[in-house]
């Protein structure tokens, strides 16, 4: 009998899946399910095919950038972050002493710091940021 279960179970096109959760969850979920008079894979299975959409929208617009004043104020956040590096990293030359100015540690940072304006400048002009 076993066998022709089996077989059902594949014609409708189910699978089983297999989870291990800690003991007091189980049994809360059992009781919880009972309580509801509803079945502990019925539930099972609204919760997977719930997620399984959210997780399949979120990849359709990643990190919720679905319009271009959601993309725009995503990138003033970057180029904020990308502001405070850059101040970071001009305080970190101001510090570096006479005697290691011109120095290949001193013209890495001087480039970096370049770098980094450069960078904030074509976010800026591409992206309209005010």
């Amino acid at each position: 009998m076993a066998d022709a279960t089996k077989t059902q179970t594949r014609a409708k096109g189910n699978r089983q899946v297999k989870v291990t959760v800690d003991a007091g969850i189980a049994s809360a979920f059992k009781a919880a399910c009972a309580a509801a008079d509803v079945s502990m894979a019925g539930e099972l299975s609204q919760f997977m095919a719930g997620y399984a959409k959210t997780r399949v929208a979120k990849q359709k617009a990643p990190g919720g950038y679905s319009t271009k004043r959601r993309r725009r104020a995503g990138v003033k956040a970057i180029l904020e972050q990308m502001e405070r590096i850059r101040a970071c990293e001009e305080d970190y030359l101001s510090r570096i002493p006479e005697n290691l100015q011109g120095s290949m540690v001193y013209d890495k940072a001087e480039e970096d710091a370049a770098a980094l304006e450069e960078a904030i400048g074509l976010l800026e002009s591409t992206w309209m940021v005010p």
